[in-house]
This record gives C-alpha cells, structure tokens and sequence, in this order.
C-alpha cells in the first residue's frame, strides 16, 4: 500500500485535483453540494473530502472497525443532514482508489488486486452503513 500512495505522490503530486475531476465526471450534480457546503470555499471542501476519503482506505487493512464506524456516522450524516447520498458518498471514495491504482504498472498485478480489494470493501462498508 505505501509504495502505491509514495508512487502517485511522486507521479502526480496532489491527488485532489484529479479525484474531483473523475468524481465530478461521474457525479456532476454534487460540484453545486461542493459549492453550497464550501461556503465560499469548495476546493478546501473537496481537499477535506480527498483527504478523509485517503485516510479511511489507508486505514483499513489495520483497522477496519475504526473505518465501520466512521462510515456508519459519517454516511447518515451527510445523507440526512447535507442531502449528500449515498452515491456520492461511494463515488468520491471510487474517485481516490482509482487514482492512486491508475498510477500502479500494470505488472504489479499484486498492488493492484490489493487496492481493488480494498475498494470492495469500501464500497461495501459505505452501502451497509
């Protein structure tokens, strides 16, 4: 997993930008969210959301139940409180895996079934939540 985030670090630098372009692409209705709830400042917003997205799939594999909980607050809240569904929340997640995998060689097929793996999880902690 480390070599995986160090690579995009090296290959791409700040992984916001390229997160919210795929997420936007995929979800172009929540950049008006990102705008409404940045208050004045959605890329700060969206770093947050990057950020918060990154740390959840880094902390996974070592501690999951930490991961099930966050989710099982955070994805309510943002769904009853914000008017942020479910689907966004899953997308922003999908968005920073498949950035960080899309700088992995093709030949590391380990690193890339480890980063997948932890995507299934994910997406499958954010739907039970």
């Amino acid at each position: 997993m480390e070599t995986g985030l160090e690579r995009a670090a090296e290959s791409i630098g700040d992984i916001t930008g390229p997160v919210m372009a795929r997420f936007y692409a995929a979800h172009p209705a929540a950049r008006a969210a990102f705008e409404h709830h940045g208050v004045g400042d959605p890329a700060a917003l969206e770093a947050q959301m990057v950020e918060n997205a990154l740390m959840a799939a880094m902390t996974w594999l070592e501690r999951p139940a930490e991961v099930r909980i966050l989710f099982g607050g955070s994805v309510p809240h943002h769904q009853d409180t914000l008017a942020v569904p479910p689907g966004w929340y899953r997308g922003l997640m999908e968005a920073t895996i498949d950035v960080i995998a899309g700088s992995i060689p093709p030949q590391n097929r380990a690193e890339l079934e480890l980063w997948d793996a932890i995507r299934r999880s994910l997406v499958q902690e954010i739907e039970a939540a």
